[in-house]
């Protein structure tokens, strides 16, 4: 058995930055809590703002639209929970905490490409009392299929709706906009770009109109009690700096990855089905059905060659179902059962794909 070493599995945790490193470590050392009005508490203080700044920086946002959370989640649950009551409209491939979060929300259909269809969204708009929430993620967490957000926005704010997003899997991967993309929320979580786990930011328009989650003091604008995760943020604020200054020519590099990787599987396995693969996709994703091998016996051949690799959403794929994302795309039970997640990031090289297909040939020789 040999040791993991080849990590690609960046859709659940990218590994940690050493910029994030250092600057959670800094931020342990110093003492001061950042409500405080004492001279160390200002010094927490201004590492929490210099890090809103960042993520700001990161989204195309203002500092003042950042709510720091513990991460995706909850600032999902924030965005969908927090938000005044009406009916609520989710895209059939949002990720399982939009789903637990809305358990009665209305599904929006989605093509076999994995795309909202927006005239099922028009539809469902014309029908339901006004004001609705619509929740439509920008990048899909296991095929990487980008979504039409501004046309959703377009669609949704001409019947007085607000538009939730969740940027997760995009921010880090892809440029993000809160300006242009006109959303009224939008979430994102640190860990999926090199910035440390639990800590992640919901950025909002209009924060006065969010009920917290549960009552605490006044941080974060009154909309998240409780003392601030400094070295978290610290972190975070980190990372988003160092994904900012890589900016396009690392995403040249990951997608020159992705595409030498994708381009050999069809060669191996020219039967391999790379779901979503005629949108336009997040650099750094590979979602492929190898027919006839089970995912569980591909993740396990892998991972005793020392490679990691997923079975889809983290959150759920410990789970015996098949993915509701593949099905809303119209997989069947085995096509879903078939399929893998492969996903690159900020530390990813060639030689991780060479290791990848040479662990991976013989399940191909197999399924041939």
């Amino acid at each position: 058995m040999s040791t993991q070493t080849v990590y690609l599995d960046y859709n659940a945790t990218a590994p940690v930055r050493p910029q994030a490193v250092d600057a959670v470590t800094r931020t342990l050392q110093l003492t001061g809590n950042p409500s405080s009005v004492h001279n160390p508490g200002r010094k927490a203080r201004a590492i929490v703002e210099d890090a809103r700044e960042a993520v700001a920086q990161l989204v195309g946002a203002v500092p003042s639209q950042v709510i720091f959370t513990s991460g995706g989640t909850e600032a999902l649950a924030l965005a969908l929970q927090g938000s005044p009551p009406g009916p609520r409209l989710v895209s059939s491939i949002e990720h399982p905490c939009v789903r637990v979060a809305t358990p009665e929300a209305t599904d929006i259909a989605v093509t076999q490409g994995g795309i909202v269809d927006l005239e099922h969204l028009e539809n469902l708009l014309r029908t339901i009392p006004a004001p609705a929430l619509v929740a439509v993620m920008l990048a899909n967490n296991e095929t990487g299929v980008i979504q039409p957000v501004r046309d959703v926005v377009r669609i949704a704010h001409a019947t007085g709706a607000k538009v939730v997003c969740d940027a997760v899997q995009a921010v880090g991967k892809i440029p993000v906009d809160f300006q242009s993309l006109d959303v009224d929320t939008l979430a994102l979580s640190g860990h999926k770009w090199g910035g440390p786990q639990g800590i992640g930011a919901l950025i909002t328009r209009t924060p006065e109109q969010l009920v917290p989650l549960f009552a605490g003091g006044g941080q974060e604008r009154g909309k998240r009690g409780g003392t601030p995760n400094t070295p978290g943020i610290a972190g975070l604020g980190a990372a988003a700096e160092a994904a900012l200054n890589q900016g396009q020519a690392e995403r040249e590099r990951i997608l020159r990855l992705r595409n030498n990787l994708e381009s050999r599987i069809a060669a191996l396995a020219p039967g391999a089905r790379i779901w979503g693969h005629a949108e336009n996709r997040l650099p750094n994703t590979t979602c492929v059905e190898l027919k006839g091998v089970n995912q569980q016996r591909q993740i396990m051949t892998l991972d005793l060659a020392g490679i990691a690799v997923s079975a889809g959403s983290a959150c759920s794929s410990g789970k015996t179902a098949p993915s509701p994302v593949l099905a809303a795309m119209g997989a069947s039970e085995s096509q879903a059962r078939d399929t893998i997640r492969i996903s690159l990031g900020w530390n990813s090289q060639e030689s991780d794909i060479e290791a990848f297909l040479t662990a991976w040939s013989p399940l191909a020789r197999a399924a041939a």
